[in-house]
């Protein structure tokens, strides 16, 4: 995975986005899909939403369907298996 805060979005007519610089997916169904990057929480949103590709070696991942909106939220939030993981070590 990319750790280094690298992120590249690319939008293809409103119909498929690719994404780097994944760490991690909170939750996703038709209309919204959640996702931790390393800039932060990164929320898509639109309808008859699907995952076509992820890879979790490279933090890639292609949303397909009808791409509505795309936002960013808190910088600094992160996965909760992540703030989990730093409770336990």
């Amino acid at each position: 995975m990319q750790d280094n805060g690298t992120q590249i979005l690319t939008i293809e007519n409103r119909s498929k986005l690719r994404v780097t610089g994944i760490t991690d997916m909170d939750r996703f169904d038709e209309r919204e899909v959640v996702l931790y990057t390393a800039l932060g929480e990164l929320t898509v949103t639109g309808r008859d939403l699907h995952i076509g590709e992820i890879s979790t070696e490279t933090g890639d991942l292609l949303v397909e369907g009808d791409i509505w909106g795309i936002q960013y939220g808190d910088k600094d939030k992160q996965s909760p298996l992540h703030l989990l993981g730093r409770l336990f070590r």
